[in-house]
C-alpha cells in the first residue's frame, strides 16, 4: 500500500513540475518586488507568461533551468536576475510593460528596457550564452593615446579619461556604457596613459562623432559624472543620431517603432552622399522626426529593396520612402539640394499624393480634384514594402535575409 502511495505521490510531483513550474528557477516578480529587483540589478531578463498558453508552458522549465545555471555562473549580487511574471495574476505589471503576447522575453539594463526583446533560441544553452555576452565589459581600454587615432571614423564613440578604475565616476560611465553599447563604441584610458589630457581627480568624458559620414564635432560632457540619469541622457542623445543606419541586426526594432522610413541607399564607397543627406535632414527635416525614421542603408547589402524599386547598385545613391505598405522612389537624388524638395516628398506621402500618382500618373496640381476619372489612365500598383518583412516576425526576417 505504501509503495502505491509513493508511486501516486511521484506522479503528482512530475505533473506539478511540468505543468505548474512556478516555484523554482527564475525569480517570481510581482508589483511589490519588481521595482526593487530592477533597481538593484545590472541585467534582468523577464519571462512574461500565461499559464493557459501552451508555448508558455513549454518555455517555463527551460527558462527555470537556465535561471538556476545563470545564478550559479554569476553569483555576484546585483549582477543578473532571470525573473518571471504571471501576467494573469500580475495584470498591472503586464500592462506596464505593454505585454500583448505570451511568452514575451524582456531585457532590462540598469532598470531600463532595452530596444530589443530576446528573440534568440529558447534553449538553456542559448539563454546562458546570451547572459554571458550581455555581461561582457562594453568598454575597451587603450594603453596609448595613439591608439585613439586608429578608431573607426564611421562609428560614434565615447571616450573616458580617468585616474583609476575604482572611481565612482567610472562606475557611472560603465553603467551608461552597458545601456548604450549597441549604439556607440566606448573606450577608456587610466592613470599615466591619459594624465596629460585631464586634471588630476577630474575625469573627462568626450563624444567623438562618426566624422567619415557626418559633419558633427567632438563634444565634452559637462554634467555631473556621478549622476547616472544625467549622463545616460547625454550619451543617448549623442549615440542615437537623427539619421540611423539600418542593418539586418536592428531592422526589427526600427520596424517596431511604427514610423515610415525615409531611406538613403548608398554605395559602400560613397561617403559624401551620406554626409549630405544627414546635413539636409538636420537642416530641413528635423521637425518631422516624430513622423519619420530617417535611415541610411548599404545598397549592396540591401539589393532586394532596390530590385523592388526597379533599380540596381548602378543607380545609387537614391532615396525612397517605405510606408510599410508600399515603397516610393524620390525621382532624382540631386534634387535633395533644392531647398524644400525633400520635405515636399514627405508632404506628398502624408497627403496621399504619392499613392494616388502611382495609381493614376502625375497630377496636374496638388489638389485631389486633379485626379479625374479618366478611363485612359490604367491604375498601377506601387512596389510593396520590403522592410516590413524584416519585423516583427523572426521567420520573415530570416527568409528575407536568406533571399538577399
Amino acid at each position: 500500500m505504501a509503495s502505491v502511495k509513493l508511486v501516486i505521490f511521484q506522479y503528482f510531483m512530475v505533473v506539478y513540475m511540468f505543468y505548474n513550474p512556478t516555484n523554482s528557477g527564475a525569480v517570481k516578480l510581482n508589483s511589490e518586488n519588481i521595482d526593487m529587483t530592477l533597481a538593484s540589478n545590472e541585467l534582468v531578463l523577464i519571462n512574461f507568461y500565461a499559464d493557459w498558453c501552451r508555448f508558455s508552458n513549454i518555455l517555463q522549465p527551460i527558462f527555470d533551468e537556465a535561471a538556476e545555471k545563470v545564478q550559479a555562473a554569476f553569483p555576484e549580487p546585483g549582477k543578473v536576475v532571470m525573473g518571471k511574471v504571471d501576467c494573469d495574476r500580475e495584470s498591472a505589471v503586464a500592462s506596464r510593460f505593454h505585454i500583448t503576447k505570451y511568452p514575451t522575453l524582456k531585457v532590462l539594463r540598469n532598470g531600463q528596457p532595452t530596444k530589443r526583446e530576446y528573440r534568440g533560441a529558447r534553449t538553456v544553452e542559448a539563454f546562458i550564452e546570451f547572459i554571458r555576452k550581455q555581461l561582457e565589459d562594453p568598454i575597451k581600454e587603450f594603453q596609448n593615446i595613439k591608439d585613439l587615432e586608429q578608431l573607426d571614423s564611421k562609428k560614434r564613440i565615447v571616450v573616458g579619461y580617468f585616474d583609476r578604475r575604482d572611481m565612482p565616476e567610472y562606475n557611472t560611465f560603465r553603467r551608461v556604457a552597458t545601456n548604450l553599447k549597441e549604439d556607440c563604441q566606448f573606450h577608456v584610458g587610466f592613470g599615466d596613459v591619459v594624465q596629460a589630457l585631464h586634471p588630476p581627480g577630474h575625469p573627462i568624458i568626450v563624444f567623438r562623432p562618426d566624422v567619415a559620414i557626418s559633419n558633427e564635432n567632438d563634444e565634452t560632457y559637462m554634467g555631473d559624472l556621478r549622476n547616472f540619469d544625467e549622463m545616460n541622457i547625454w550619451v543617448q542623445e549623442k549615440c542615437v543620431p537623427l539619421v540611423r543606419e539600418i542593418t539586418f541586426e536592428n531592422a526589427e526594432e526600427l520596424t517596431e517603432e511604427g514610423l515610415p522610413f525615409l531611406i538613403l541607399f548608398y554605395s559602400p564607397d560613397d561617403l559624401d552622399s551620406i554626409k549630405d543627406y544627414k546635413a539636409i535632414v538636420q537642416l530641413d527635416l528635423i521637425t518631422e522626426k516624430q513622423n519619420i525614421n530617417f535611415l541610411t542603408a548599404d545598397g549592396k547589402r540591401f539589393a532586394h529593396p532596390l530590385h523592388h524599386l526597379g533599380k540596381t547598385q548602378a543607380d545609387l545613391p537614391l532615396i525612397a520612402i517605405d510606408s510599410f505598405r508600399h515603397m516610393y522612389l524620390f525621382p532624382n537624388f540631386k534634387d535633395i539640394y533644392v531647398p524644400g524638395k525633400l520635405k515636399q516628398f514627405l508632404n506628398d506621402l502624408y497627403s496621399g499624393k504619392l499613392h494616388r500618382e502611382f495609381h493614376y500618373g502625375p497630377e496636374k496640381d496638388t489638389t485631389v480634384e486633379a485626379i479625374t476619372h479618366d478611363d485612359s489612365k490604367k491604375p498601377t500598383t506601387p512596389p510593396e514594402s520590403t522592410f516590413k518583412k524584416l519585423g516583427p516576425s523572426k521567420n520573415r526576417y530570416t527568409l528575407l535575409k536568406d533571399e538577399l
